[in-house]
């Protein structure tokens, strides 16, 4: 079975001592690594990508220094209300998505310069590179918008600001959009791969302000580039 694999399986097991079985309640804090992990049978690095896993769902809550806690009720409610309905049946435009990236994500990647722990920063290095590696083999695939909605998503966590990574569904859904309109791809995928280079060097450095600017850049090549219309005319 493939790491992957695994890691998903461990989440989902986790998920159902959360949610079915409620071995843990909200705002209760889980056993350590090395107790978790044997109860579970795996290694800690499987089990911190499994938590990295439910993190992103809006299930757990990585507290630097404290430890791993399921959230509590608040941000259960929280993360229903944005992810209950499906954007596809809102009457939500690109346009609008952006806009939305555009005021919040610049200041969650500049929060998770100075947030962020070195592992989950070597993470996003890694999720980047594979990134990068999709844009070259095929700009307009599967594996190319994956890489990419895991990039971004894991900047967004990295933030430790739990309202702020309610948010990461509407990374998805710009993405996707964007490469269905089959529009500009190519240019696109140039810009965003000359974008990431900086995103992850500023990151890297934890220059905070840099990486504000260049998360916003990047958003602005993919407006651009989409021709969408921005300002009132």
């Amino acid at each position: 079975m493939g790491k992957e694999n695994l890691s998903q399986r461990t989440a989902d097991t986790l998920k159902k001592w959360i949610i079915d079985e409620k071995r843990y309640g909200f705002g209760e804090k889980l056993p350590n690594e090395n107790e978790l992990s044997e109860q579970l049978g795996i290694s800690r690095t499987t089990l911190r990508e499994a938590i990295r896993i439910l993190s992103g769902e809006g299930i757990l809550q990585v507290r630097r220094g404290n430890g791993t806690f399921v959230r509590d009720q608040i941000d259960q409610y929280a993360q229903g209300k944005i992810q209950m309905q499906n954007f596809s049946e809102m009457k939500i435009t690109l346009r609008d998505l952006y806009e939305a990236r555009m005021i919040f994500e610049p200041e969650a990647a500049a929060l998770a310069c100075k947030r962020a722990t070195d592992e989950e920063i070597e993470h996003i290095l890694k999720l980047g590179e594979e990134c990068q590696q999709q844009l070259k083999i095929d700009p307009r695939g599967k594996k190319r918008i994956d890489s990419e909605n895991a990039f971004h998503t894991a900047i967004i966590q990295a933030s430790h600001n739990d309202f702020l990574s309610q948010f990461m569904p509407m990374v998805t859904e710009t993405i996707e959009r964007t490469l269905t309109m089959n529009f500009n791809l190519d240019i696109i995928a140039e810009d965003a791969y000359k974008d990431h280079i900086l995103i992850m060097r500023f990151l890297e450095k934890r220059d905070s302000q840099a990486m504000k600017s260049a998360v916003t850049i990047h958003l602005h090549h993919a407006v651009w580039n989409e021709e969408l219309p921005w300002e009132d005319e």
